[in-house]
């Protein structure tokens, strides 16, 4: 069964700076690679004159993710995109895509300082970042009597379920919206009632 995991709500942007150079950190949550390359190409757009754009994504649950990849954007190799898919492993946040847009400051850093440069502007990105715990859900079809449409949406309203808009026949057509992990209570909740569900 999947389980839940922390996902970024929304947009989160912070800059640092590390000798004269600005390293603008720039996170999102993306479901797939196309959305990941769609936020670095806006990060582009956004930064056109930037030496670097820099990026890691991670999708899926962190402890078993579904693709992950990194890019170190004409930097050093290994000195950029590794130490930011690092952070984002260490922090176990999923569907997340972090983009490091870097201006040069004039002042070499060095393999080491590019390193640790590019891990503390995703730290820093991270201890600003908005995030909820992403709930796997389904949906179940249930047929009942007029006369138990209220106790199945009583059922609802304690088990975190969502009661579509009811088609009214002969009898009444539900569709629920529920954490996955509470299929097993509505189908045993159902038998006990004489509910047909699907």
């Amino acid at each position: 069964m999947l389980q839940t995991y922390p996902i970024p709500i929304d947009t989160t942007q912070c800059e640092i700076q590390i000798k004269k150079s600005r390293f603008i950190a720039r996170a999102a949550y993306v479901s797939c690679r196309e959305e990941a390359m769609a936020f670095l190409e806006q990060a582009k757009n956004d930064y056109p004159d930037a030496r670097h754009h820099c990026w890691a994504y991670l999708i899926g649950n962190p402890q078993s993710a579904s693709s992950a990849a990194m890019n170190d954007d004409g930097e050093p190799g290994g000195t950029a995109g590794k130490p930011i898919l690092n952070v984002i492993q260490h922090k176990g946040v999923g569907d997340v895509m972090v983009v490091i847009i870097r201006y040069f400051g004039g002042i070499k850093l060095g393999a080491g300082g590019l390193t640790r440069a590019y891990s503390s502007a995703t730290e820093a990105l991270f201890s600003s970042m908005h995030i909820e715990q992403w709930q796997p859900v389904i949906q179940m079809q249930l047929l009942c009597d007029f006369s138990q449409e209220q106790s199945v949406r009583h059922w609802a309203g304690q088990h975190n379920a969502q009661v579509d808009t009811p088609i009214y026949t002969q009898e009444v057509n539900m569709t629920l919206t529920l954490p996955e992990e509470n299929k097993n209570d509505l189908i045993l909740f159902c038998e006990a009632n004489g509910i047909k569900y699907d």
